[in-house]
């Protein structure tokens, strides 16, 4: 996997890597050790998973003195956003064209019913 994209769904494929994300989204730049204070995990672990979400593109770091906060970064959410959309508007459209195709044949039996 060399692609940002499936870099970062790979590293979204494990809950406890999308909950870090979630909080980092609903609470704001987080150090190691409070992001890992839910979890009945290591510090070491905690790492370990922000280094991969940091490989795929999705957290930076930054050294605050003694601090190493974990940053999100919104860019690379676009463009998971953008590949899903257009996915999505593919299948509706399918899905679309599934309606009329049923409405065909429920309209043909309709007729028979009242022949």
């Amino acid at each position: 996997m060399t692609d940002q994209l499936s870099r970062a769904f790979a590293a979204l494929a494990d809950p406890t890597r999308r909950d870090l994300v979630a909080r980092l989204a609903a609470d704001g730049d987080a150090t190691p050790g409070e992001l890992g204070a839910p979890y009945a995990m290591s510090l070491q672990a905690v790492s370990k998973h922000l280094k991969v979400l940091e490989e795929a593109g999705l957290v930076t770091r930054s050294q605050e003195g003694r601090r190493r906060p974990a940053h999100l970064e919104a860019g690379v959410f676009d463009l998971m956003t953008k590949w899903i959309e257009r996915y999505r508007r593919e299948a509706e459209e399918r899905y679309g064209r599934l309606d009329a195709v049923l409405e065909t044949l429920t309209g043909s039996d309709r007729e028979r019913d009242v022949s």
